[in-house]
């Protein structure tokens, strides 16, 4: 289950990448405009002041998440499985933001959805390349339950997927080095709660789940110290914009 309130954690510094994404966009007036995995709808929101005149949809797996963002306005949000999800032939952006992470196959999904929608539309996606970070390997060394392996591709991957999708390709990645104000709690481990530990808190009981935080909050604090009253957190992200065939 997600917890908007604990997803909105450090939401300046989750919501930068999407900016950065939506900005190499190039389309000027869209049909239909789609974001996956939309979260809680704020940044979702965005876009339809970007394209006014666009029918613009919200789509999370998350009902939690969808009651947050459902509400008055230009933008449409409804519950749904990205991994069901198909192009209608008026899609002309697709947005997805640090979500395809969690989709068993997406790369091949990527590649089916530029060969469905139409001809010059745009797929503009961001995951997480952080799998490879201290905290995330002591997640993963700790964590009772059994978690999959690095679910994503590097931005050349995904490049050369969609190259050969037919589709022009625009792809690259970022680290971002987030300073977090140090609290009662580490803020790397309450980032953390937010995302890459949902699951894990999903499948343990009260107790296991406080043994297993405790442990991972001395392993993040040893491996992120606070310094000046901050802490380091640095955040690899990947990148990528493609124009689909036939422009």
């Amino acid at each position: 289950m997600w917890d908007p309130a604990v997803y909105r954690r450090f939401g300046a510094e989750r919501s930068r990448p999407f900016f950065d994404l939506v900005r190499q966009i190039g389309a000027e007036n869209p049909r239909t405009v789609v974001d996956l995995g939309c979260g809680p709808g704020e940044l979702t929101r965005t876009l339809a002041d970007r394209w006014p005149s666009a029918r613009i949809t919200g789509i999370d797996s998350s009902p939690e998440m969808i009651e947050k963002a459902a509400g008055p306005g230009p933008v449409e949000f409804r519950l749904g499985d990205i991994a069901d999800w198909h192009p209608g032939p008026d899609v002309d952006v697709v947005v997805t933001n640090a979500a395809l992470q969690w989709v068993d196959g997406h790369p091949a999904m990527l590649a089916r959805w530029a060969a469905a929608m139409p001809a010059g539309a745009w797929i503009a996606m961001q995951v997480p390349g952080n799998f490879g970070s201290p905290a995330h390997q002591a997640v993963r060394e700790l964590a009772p339950i059994g978690l999959d392996g690095d679910p994503v591709l590097d931005a050349a991957g995904y490049a050369e997927l969609l190259t050969g999708a037919g589709a022009a390709v625009d792809a690259w990645e970022t680290t971002y080095l987030h300073m977090l104000p140090a609290g009662a709690e580490h803020p790397v481990l309450r980032w953390l709660e937010g995302t890459t530990l949902r699951p894990i808190r999903a499948a343990l009981e009260e107790r296991e789940w406080a043994a297993f935080r405790a442990e991972l909050a001395a392993r993040v604090a040893a491996d992120h110290p606070e310094r000046h009253g901050l802490v380091a957190f640095p955040f690899r992200r990947i990148f990528v914009v493609a124009r689909t065939h036939g422009v």
